[in-house]
């Protein structure tokens, strides 16, 4: 079992950046695939980026220059560093484990509770 809480969303002005953090337990993280997803209100669930027990990165390529991923094993953490945000980022955003590296949110078993971030013009 792994248990993700997220944390790190809010309200920003376009341009600000944001650090979201998803804290995870569980005797499986060390060895367990974390990605990040958002969704918007009447959209579909979409892949931001993804990052693996030895630290390979996956990023979405709409993202690619503004975010980026990275994972604290010592903290049980990984987190989402968000620049130069846009109005269309707007969304609420979750962390996921999934046993092997995927942009897939069907192959993710275990999903945080959300934060909300949005993006004020």
């Amino acid at each position: 079992q792994v248990q993700l809480v997220e944390s790190g969303g809010g309200l920003v002005q376009a341009g600000a950046s944001l650090r979201l953090s998803c804290a995870a337990s569980g005797r499986a993280f060390s060895r367990t695939t974390l990605g990040w997803f958002r969704q918007a209100p009447g959209k579909e669930r979409e892949f931001l980026a993804a990052i693996s027990w030895n630290g390979a990165t996956y990023l979405a390529e709409f993202v690619k220059g503004r975010f980026t991923i990275s994972r604290e094993n010592t903290k049980n953490t990984v987190y989402l560093q968000m620049n130069s945000l846009k109005p269309e980022d707007t969304a609420v955003y979750y962390c996921a484990a999934a046993n092997e590296p995927s942009y897939y949110y069907t192959d993710y078993t275990y999903w945080g509770q959300g934060t909300q971030v949005t993006v004020s013009s």
